[in-house]
């Protein structure tokens, strides 16, 4: 049997090369030096940088909700077009109403946490894990659509990259990972300059467009007569707005984040907060007024933006301005759930409803495992939906109007126990908004279930049964190591304990691991398996000599197997003993370089991983150096 060697070398010179420290310095390249935990509070967020981290997501979708729209009408024909004015005016007043809903919320739940905190504390356990399924949900897509968008403008500006949109996608969301476990504010430095840069070229957009409409160089054109593919139906206009609803998404991530701002936390979010809807409103509707005003109809080549820029614009420096930033925010639009996911997860890891691992915080001060998750899952949903902006929008915002819901909801009951001062007026409120909200879910579900919400319908309920599923195994856990109940006279009793030694051979490392197993029992057992006769005898011979009084057995294997001789060995002991602890002691011996240890096999590896869930069994090495 030969028992695998660690690969770690010893030399200070190989020593630089091992792979661990090869990891740690591409660790250290790519995510930076590790902070201390005292720097923390120099980690929080200003306004302006806040802006940029949660608005790039709600603001980046004025980039795609117009044509969303536009969409759906055109099925009704040309005639059916105006529309979209009335559906941006009342997907904005629905905007305002659930702004407002959440600015109380920040003030009154400062931890952030958002719609799960609310829900959880004031209308239950499934309300609140509901509210978190519908969040996680919308923070994948988030990025999923959001990079998927960002790649349709760049390819609108470049159709020969077109091809090539599911590779551009998945690097996107890699240089979204790295940079983001770099940490909250060095991300957010550098992606505020691709955020306000789409905000100044699209109010320009609009000034410009204002100012050639008033001298006449900006004319309205009608759209060109399209074929009547469906009738002018409620369900049909219901569609088309929740379709634009999409421009909602994201306005949750200010009050989910509220421990990231500087303080005063609550203040400096409720401003953020203001701002960047008021900078939504302003640009959604400016943009879908003008598509309407100019004839502007969706086409499968060139984005609803694209085109209105290129209308006024032409094919000019400032043409591709508006399409890079345009790429740039809805690329970086992703941070915003980068922001959010890896904290909700924390905070439900926390509550014992996801692993205990998303609450380490990392080296740079984030949440770098659910930062890490959210890149992976993203990513094969951009794989599974071949970087489909008009696919993957269906699924989009059923969990964020689920969660907008549920918050609400959860409001009103916090005003009925609080009773604040005004809380008559704040609960109205948030009723208002939870009943506007809910009817929202509800057309989304009907109207988008064929085209893909079927999906989250299922998705959101498979979460939740992985939550309470992760929480009944802590809640088992905690009972069985619990020591309630139990003396302390009861773990008073010596161990009986049993070492056996599985060897290959006889060498200095099997030596040292025999001198090591005298020393920690009295019963040790060195086991070998016979594959040649010849071999054996050798071993015998020289056993008496360097075996130290252990006794040696000898295993039969008809079918060369290595392992198997040793696993039923150890089972027979363990029926005899059934109390005793037994340890099986395995020496090893360390190659000086780590690609030597290539020429080794991995025994000792596979004997861990067979005895990993029998009960009393130790498993442990004895490590012997090579120079």
């Amino acid at each position: 049997m030969g028992i695998s060697p660690t690969v770690f070398p010893q030399n200070k010179l190989l020593r630089r090369y091992d792979v661990g420290t090869v990891l740690s310095s591409l660790k250290r390249i790519f995510v930076g030096a590790p902070m201390a935990t005292s720097e923390a509070q120099h980690q929080r967020l200003s306004k302006k940088k806040a802006l940029a981290t949660f608005s790039s997501d709600p603001l980046s979708s004025v980039a795609y909700a117009t044509e969303e729209i536009l969409m759906v009408l055109v099925l009704a024909g040309t005639a059916s077009l105006y529309l979209s004015i009335p559906i941006a005016l009342t997907i904005i007043g629905l905007l305002f109403v659930v702004v407002l809903s959440y600015r109380q919320t920040i003030y009154e739940y400062p931890s952030g946490g958002g719609a799960y905190i609310v829900a959880h504390e004031n209308l239950g356990v499934p309300a609140g894990l509901t509210a978190a399924a519908a969040l996680l949900t919308d923070y994948i897509l988030t990025v999923s659509v959001s990079v998927a968008a960002g790649i349709a403008a760049l390819t609108s500006a470049f159709p020969s990259l077109q091809s090539h949109s599911v590779a551009l996608c998945l690097v996107a969301i890699l240089i979204l990972t790295l940079m983001n476990l770099r940490g909250i504010r060095e991300s957010s430095t550098v992606f505020a300059i691709p955020t306000y840069a789409f905000i100044v070229s699209v109010l320009i957009l609009l000034v410009v467009g204002a100012w050639e409409m008033k001298v006449g160089s900006f004319t309205h054109v009608s759209p060109p007569n399209l074929p009547v593919q469906h009738s002018l139906t409620i369900f049909l206009i219901l569609r088309a707005f929740s379709s634009g609803c999409t421009a909602l998404t994201g306005v949750e991530a200010v009050s989910n984040g509220i421990p990231l701002f500087r303080k005063p936390e609550s203040r400096n979010a409720s401003v953020t907060l203001i701002v960047m809807v008021c900078l939504l409103a302003v640009m959604f509707f400016g943009i879908t007024y003008f598509a309407h005003y100019h004839g502007i109809v969706p086409s499968a080549d060139e984005t609803v933006i694209s085109q209105l820029a290129r209308s006024i614009f032409g094919t000019t420096v400032p043409y591709y301005f508006i399409q890079f930033s345009t790429m740039g925010i809805l690329v970086l639009a992703a941070n915003t759930a980068y922001a959010d996911f890896p904290r909700l997860t924390s905070i439900l890891a926390r509550d014992r409803y996801l692993p205990r691992q998303l609450t380490s915080v990392g080296d740079r001060l984030v949440f770098s495992n659910g930062v890490i998750i959210l890149g992976i899952l993203s990513g094969l949903l951009i794989l599974l939906f071949h970087a489909s902006t008009h696919a993957l929008i269906p699924l989009y915002a059923v969990g964020v109007f689920l969660s907008f819901t549920l918050s609400q909801l959860g409001m009103v009951k916090h005003w009925l126990k609080e009773r604040k001062q005004g809380w008559g007026g704040k609960a109205a409120l948030n009723l208002f908004g939870g009943i506007l909200t809910g009817i929202v879910t509800f057309v989304f579900v009907v109207t988008k279930f064929a085209h893909g919400a079927w999906i989250i319908t299922l998705v959101i309920p498979l979460f939740i049964w992985m939550f309470l599923g992760v929480k009944g195994h802590y809640l088992k856990v905690g009972k069985q190591l619990s020591l309630s109940g139990h003396k302390p006279e009861e773990y008073r009793d010596q161990i009986a304990h049993t070492v056996i030694l599985p060897i290959s051979g006889l060498h200095r490392g099997v030596v040292d691991a025999l001198r090591y197993a005298q020393s920690i029992a009295k019963d040790v057992r060195a086991v070998y398996v016979e594959l040649d006769a010849d071999c054996t005898e050798r071993l015998q011979r020289e056993w008496s000599q360097w075996g130290r009084g252990i006794p040696l057995e000898v295993l039969s294997s008809p079918y060369r197997s290595v392992l198997s001789p040793i696993l039923n060995r150890i089972d027979e002991i363990r029926s005899h003993h059934p109390k005793h602890v037994i340890t099986i002691l395995i020496p090893e011996f360390v190659t000086a370089r780590w690609w030597e240890g290539i020429f080794h096999n991995q025994t000792a590896f596979l004997m861990r991983a067979a005895l990993l869930f029998k009960r009393n069994i130790v498993v442990t090495s004895v490590r012997h150096h090579l120079n």
